[in-house]
């Protein structure tokens, strides 16, 4: 049985800087022996056989071919926007600043 001690836990929220009542500090250590213990169950099950997986399904990517296509131009963009300046979509001030 792997377990955290009360001092153990006041050490990490010390580092974590978070301050902690003595009532949270023995909770969470029963908590903390709860996890570990779990983890050591897992840990006994996965032997050599077992392959690691981080998904329980295989996962594949999907790519597609990276093909050059033309573009729109400027004035193309621009065609439909109410404003425009300078080659750019002219859009309302709204923070107040020049």
């Amino acid at each position: 049985m792997t377990s955290l001690s009360r001092d153990d836990v006041a050490n990490l929220a010390r580092l974590a800087r978070i301050e902690m009542s003595d009532e949270e500090l023995v909770n969470l250590s029963n908590e903390f022996t709860v996890i570990l213990d779990a983890v050591a169950r897992v840990q006994e099950v996965a032997g050599a056989d077992v392959a690691p997986t981080s998904h329980p399904l295989p996962l594949r990517n999907v790519f597609r071919p990276d093909v050059v296509v033309a573009s729109l131009t400027p004035e193309e963009a621009l065609s439909g926007a109410p404003a425009q300046e300078e080659s750019r979509f002219r859009v309302p001030q709204i923070l107040g600043e020049e």
